[in-house]
């Protein structure tokens, strides 16, 4: 099946914002049971002054699903976050195969890394069919591998970094924080910050004047 899509799933979190701001006011023995002006002020004073630990007491959980290629990017994060992946060693069901949603230019010749816009329309055309032929190839060879009784852990040695994979993903505001300051810029693989949109809306949504004083203030 080559219909995967990139999702991001809020499963839950904790604290807030008066977290932060307790957790930086400790220091004094001082604790607020609600969140004033003051404690805004503070917060933007704790990012702009890299005192980055009050933040990361607040924590969320999300569920992503994306191809390999892009998991195993972002797993390159792993400061302040926990990932648990689901294992085809266990799981002999039928793979998804990530669709993406254009073929894009290889990037000029003085630039490492990245891509352009994308491939005329010919070109399009002719690289979805070599995808998805490779696709197709590899789900019957993965197919055939267990008909003749290999083991899924083995089988799945035939399949793509384009198959999909999913992961819940723990971490604290100022993990995720970072993670989204690389990849949601505009020079970050354009399906990273497929990943990466999504989490700036829930932590913008839970978090909403730590986080903004972290984008604000953060260079």
């Amino acid at each position: 099946m080559i219909t995967g899509r990139i999702t991001v799933e809020y499963i839950t979190h904790s604290g807030n914002d008066l977290l932060v701001v307790n957790a930086a006011r400790v220091s004094m023995d001082r604790h607020h049971e609600s969140l004033t002006n003051a404690d805004i002020s503070l917060l933007k004073y704790l990012a702009k002054n890299g005192h980055w630990s009050p933040f990361s007491h607040p924590q969320m959980t999300v569920c992503v699903s994306a191809p390999i290629f892009v998991a195993r990017q972002l797993f390159r994060h792993q400061v302040g976050l926990t990932v648990n992946e689901v294992s085809r060693r266990y799981v002999s069901a039928k793979p998804e195969i990530f669709a993406p949603d254009v073929f894009r230019k290889a990037p000029d010749q003085n630039i490492k890394q990245g891509s352009g816009g994308p491939v005329s329309a010919a070109n399009q055309e002719a690289a979805k069919r070599i995808y998805d032929l490779l696709a197709h190839h590899a789900l019957d060879a993965y197919d055939a591998m267990l008909d003749h009784g290999i083991a899924p852990e083995q089988a799945r040695m035939v399949l793509p970094q384009s198959m999909m994979t999913k992961w819940y993903w723990t971490g604290s505001l100022y993990a995720f924080y970072r993670v989204v300051k690389l990849r949601i810029a505009e020079d970050a693989q354009y399906e990273s910050r497929q990943v990466a949109i999504p989490l700036h809306n829930c932590l913008q949504s839970l978090f909403p004047y730590s986080y903004g004083a972290l984008c604000e203030n953060v260079t």
